[in-house]
């Protein structure tokens, strides 16, 4: 019998279906039952596979702006900018942006325009990674629900022999009496 022949045989017997009309996660399913191989694959080796230089930047500006340890410093730079520029600097006339802070709020401005995009990029991968988990997942369920069957099936042909054999017994000793 060809490979091709026992996939196909197989997913019929399986899912009700040919081996060419199921999807992708379903196939290597099914493969791999053949095969006897692992299902379970690594999703942060995937994605590590697929993530270009600018994906792990994101993450990482993504991680590291939505940090309580970012969150801090940066509160503590607006606080000493504004105490420089208001209370320090203003005493000798020093003072580079003075209140309302015009500079200040143009660097947020524009802090803000370029994070937001990053964190958003950072989102997308995440969502992505969630998907290929959510497939991987699927892939793992479909694989032990296959398995349990075929061991229903197994154990219902043993049940099955078993029976058999107890009947021909039976009518063994039936016909031995008669």
């Amino acid at each position: 019998m060809s490979a091709d022949t026992h996939l196909t045989d197989l997913s019929l017997r399986l899912l009700g279906r040919a081996y060419d009309q199921l999807d992708p996660e379903e196939s290597r399913v099914v493969r791999a039952v053949a095969e006897r191989a692992l299902t379970s694959r690594d999703v942060a080796d995937i994605d590590d596979a697929q993530a270009s230089r600018g994906d792990r930047l994101a993450d990482r500006v993504a991680a590291v702006g939505g940090s309580w340890g970012f969150i801090i410093v940066f509160t503590l730079v607006l606080f000493g900018w504004m105490l420089l520029n208001s209370e320090v600097l203003q005493r000798f006339g020093l003072a580079f942006d003075p209140y309302p802070f015009i500079f200040l709020n143009l660097m947020l401005s524009t802090l803000a325009a370029v994070q937001a995009p990053i964190i958003m990029m950072s989102q997308n991968r995440q969502a992505a990674k969630d998907r290929l988990t959510a497939s991987v997942d699927y892939e793992i369920n479909l694989r032990a629900e296959l398995e349990i069957m075929r061991l229903h099936e197994k154990l219902d042909q043993m049940q099955f022999h078993e029976l058999r054999e107890k009947v021909e017994e039976l009518c063994d000793r039936l016909d031995g009496k008669g």
